[in-house]
């Protein structure tokens, strides 16, 4: 299966061995993306207390093809095991941006958890994007929920 590519390129001060993006396994959704830290920072790591957030630097740039962007999601394990998640999920990373690509973690877990050089924190999902027009009507169609919101549907 061949899909879009995404061109790559290493922020200054990345180290260059922690791997770029990939697919754990050949039926995931996902290609995972490292914590590249900053070399001061590399032996301890980053600190993340219960509640707090932090941009975790990939040590990339990347360049995602016109009709394209990339969502970033957390990791489940990361989630379940730790109560670390990103705050805007999924994130979204836009076909003309050229900046560095960073993560913003939270631990929403009752302990401290320290992000490690190369640990893998989040993974990508490219996906299509539709653009859609905009126009005012004088009224919508009607539907069976009609106007219920959050919970009209119901439990279970």
């Amino acid at each position: 299966m061949t899909g879009p590519v995404l061109r790559v390129t290493w922020e200054d001060g990345a180290d260059r061995s922690v791997p770029l993006p990939d697919y754990a396994t050949a039926g995931a959704a996902g290609a995972d993306l490292r914590a590249n830290l900053p070399f001061a920072t590399r032996g301890e790591g980053i600190m993340l207390e219960p509640l707090d957030r932090v941009l975790v630097p990939t040590g990339l740039r990347v360049e995602i093809p016109e009709g394209f962007e990339a969502q970033i999601r957390p990791r489940s394990g990361l989630a379940l095991r730790h109560g670390i998640t990103l705050v805007n999920t999924p994130g979204t990373i836009d076909s003309d941006y050229r900046g560095p690509l960073g993560v913003i973690l939270v631990n929403l877990g009752k302990e401290p958890y320290v992000v490690g050089h190369g640990d893998r924190i989040a993974q990508m999902v490219v996906a299509p994007v539709a653009r859609a027009r905009f126009e005012v009507a004088g009224d919508l169609s009607d539907t069976p929920r009609g106007a219920g919101g959050f919970g009209s549907t119901g439990r279970g």
